[in-house]
């Protein structure tokens, strides 16, 4: 009678695995479907780009804390009559584009944060954008990007706004 007992065991852990296995490809595809998102924005000669003008699609893209951030050196620097920190489009590294060859990766790292990579070239270069993902709610927001330009030391969209 062990034996069934095992046996029984054995198929119970069959039957749960695939639940269990389920959920991280269901928050891929959601995280996932934000970044082609963005980047879908990008395509042709006279796409528009991803916006993220004003409050509100600051709001809906960056998690709180980093939408408070840009929306804050916004303000500062309109008062200062100055231009602000983010002064590029994040999702390109560059105020142009010409985007071509773009692949995106999507890995879950922890419950509610996915990590994106996108490689791409902009102008036939080779670029390499890392968006840090949060699940916030029901909905996935970015809570960092990273750029590498060329052999120089990665920067962040964080980083920009350390005075």
């Amino acid at each position: 009678m062990p034996t069934r007992h095992i046996l029984l065991f054995i198929a119970a852990c069959f039957l749960v695995l695939p639940c269990s296995m389920g959920e991280a490809p269901a928050a891929d595809a959601a995280a996932l479907a934000l970044v082609t998102k963005i980047y879908n924005a990008y395509k042709g000669k006279s796409s528009k780009g991803y916006s993220i003008e004003g409050e509100v699609e600051i709001r809906r893209t960056f998690e709180p804390s980093l939408a408070a951030l840009i929306i804050q050196d916004e303000k500062a620097a309109a008062k200062r009559k100055e231009v602000p920190a983010l002064e590029f489009d994040p999702f390109v590294d560059g105020q142009e584009w010409d985007l071509s060859e773009v692949t995106i990766g999507v890995s879950n790292t922890l419950p509610n944060k996915a990590v994106a990579t996108v490689n791409f070239k902009n102008f036939g270069l080779p670029t390499k954008i890392v968006l840090n993902l949060v699940k916030t709610k029901s909905d996935w927001q970015i809570a960092e990007i990273t750029w590498t330009r060329g052999d120089s030391t990665p920067e962040t969209l964080r980083g920009l706004f350390k005075h």
